[in-house]
């Protein structure tokens, strides 16, 4: 049975007027101005260490539960706390964190004020509905409004919401589905588009001449969403790990301590690594971890159609590499010729990257014609870059380099040579959802290759299986030997007798799967 959001049935409280909510509002809150709060308030909890997995990644703020008023009235409170925000601060000069606390100090007065309200002709709200009241207006300025909920929940992957009906993909646990999370399809577009302009991407809004939008939330979540559907749907990728490296994913199952000694020392020897899988596996965040090893004195470029991978960012207790993120921008929905009016790809940025003269390059995701200057970035230089690829299975993943380059305008000889030229690792991650069947999601490296500067039959670049399955091990276990050990060897990190010795203890314990029926 799906879960209900609690609305008010036959004899609930009726929503408050937006004027009669805002006339009460003025004679409540001090006509002279905001009184300034007393400390900042903070919007997030203390950091907190790891522990074993991404559900252990604090949440924002307490989950905001069942509301015990229609949201409508939430809507005007939002309003009218916006519009006292915005006369106490008209030129928005406040430091955002000072903002939002003079925000905190007004919903908390605008909710007593609701409540003194509400009282009359309905049973008084407690201290803990007020508190939710507050949380969700402060969600409907600053967060992901009426689906912040969701979002807060532990092991939240993904939300999809398909017209009035949410979806909600955990990690560790089946979906579960949540009748109503809006009252309209407009109600819902109006949701994408402010979550749009809260995020800085005012030129990103969902219309007829624009039915299809994407951006990143104020969380860095991803929300991809269009009205090309039978109902207005929205997908949004939650980012819970965004200081994780490889040691956590260590703990996660996706590596053992082979592999990451293993592929932190690719970083440092300044191999060209392709991260490939299915969609959901992990790629991002596997480059992300990756891109963590890069020493801390070198010159770094990454390039992303949204922002994800926030190198640029210190990771915990990491000074990182001096790094300048580019993010592709879309278009306004009109055409230039064959073109669309203000859109900016991946492609289009990597002149610009490649004149910063960084000493690697990192493309977030090759879809499209930006392969050709990704490996040529890589076959002329650019040691040590990284990009991911998506790809279904592990034995498709030259073909579909290929492919990509094929459709780019590339000859397919000249595309295997290029191929050949440019990628030193192939780190293929296998993603088993078994959440349907009572199980969980698991996502390990299941393969890594060598990819050699040379063609061979047919004209395909030769590759080398390093860590493959084995029979009742699906995860990646030491097969042959790389060409570039002394490589390896010369970083200081890795010795070769690690390979021979007995690698398949590193996995420790089977994986533990649901058998299927």
């Amino acid at each position: 049975m799906a879960d209900t959001q609690q609305r008010p049935g036959a004899g609930g409280p009726v929503p408050m007027g937006r004027d009669e909510l805002a006339g009460l509002l003025a004679s409540r809150l001090a006509p002279a101005g905001i009184p300034e709060p007393a400390a900042p308030a903070p919007t997030a909890p203390p950091a907190v260490a790891l522990a074993a997995g991404p559900s252990a990644v604090p949440r924002l703020v307490d989950l905001p539960g069942e509301l015990p008023v229609d949201y409508a009235d939430i809507e005007d409170l939002q309003a009218a706390v916006s519009k006292q925000l915005s006369e106490a601060d008209p030129n928005r000069l406040m430091e955002e964190s000072d903002r939002r606390a003079q925000a905190r100090s007004l919903v908390t007065q605008a909710v007593a004020a609701y409540a003194t309200l509400h009282a009359h002709g309905n049973t008084p709200l407690t201290a803990e509905q007020e508190r939710l009241i507050g949380n969700a207006v402060f969600d409907a300025m600053f967060r992901g409004g009426r689906l912040q909920s969701l979002l807060d929940e532990d092991g939240v992957e993904d939300v999809m919401v398909d017209g009035l009906t949410a979806h909600v993909e955990y990690y560790h646990r089946p979906r579960r589905t949540v009748e109503r999370v809006a009252d309209s399809h407009e109600e819902l577009v109006a949701w994408v588009n402010r979550m749009a302009r809260l995020s800085g991407h005012g030129e990103r809004a969902l219309t007829q001449a624009t039915p299809m939008v994407g951006f990143r939330m104020p969380d860095g979540s991803r929300v991809t969403a269009s009205t090309l559907t039978t109902r207005p749907s929205v997908i949004i990728r939650k980012h819970r790990v965004r200081d994780a490296g490889l040691r956590e994913l260590v703990q996660w199952g996706t590596l053992n301590e082979l592999l990451q000694v293993f592929l932190t020392s690719c970083v440092q020897a300044r191999m060209n690594i392709l991260v490939v899988g299915d969609m959901g596996s992990g790629k991002t965040t596997m480059v992300r971890g990756l891109g963590r090893e890069i020493p801390e004195d070198e010159r770094l470029v990454t390039l992303e159609s949204d922002r994800e991978l926030y190198l640029d960012e210190p990771g915990a207790g990491q000074p990182g590499p001096l790094t300048f993120a580019f993010e592709a921008r879309q278009s306004n929905g009109e055409r230039q010729g064959d073109k669309l009016a203000g859109e900016i790809s991946i492609a289009d940025m990597f002149p610009t990257a490649l004149r910063y003269n960084a000493s690697r390059v990192i493309v977030g995701e090759v879809r499209s014609t930006e392969v050709l200057p990704m490996l040529q970035a890589m076959s002329a230089g650019g040691s040590g870059s990284m990009c991911t690829l998506h790809v279904r299975r592990p034995h498709a993943i030259i073909s579909r380099l290929v492919q990509l380059c094929t459709e780019a305008g590339m000859a397919t000889e000249a595309a295997h040579h290029l191929i050949a030229a440019s990628i030193d690792v192939v780190v293929y991650i296998t993603y088993l959802n078994e959440s349907g069947r009572g199980g969980r999601k698991h996502r390990f490296v299941s393969h890594i290759y060598e990819v050699h500067d040379t063609v061979g039959e047919g004209g395909r670049p030769v590759t080398t299986e390093l860590f493959a399955p084995l029979p009742g091990e699906p995860r990646a276990v030491y097969q042959n030997m790389p060409t570039f050990i002394d490589d390896l060897e010369n970083t200081g990190l890795f010795k070769r007798e690690w390979l021979m010795d007995n690698p398949t203890k590193y996995w420790g314990p089977p994986l533990q799967t649901v058998s299927r029926r």
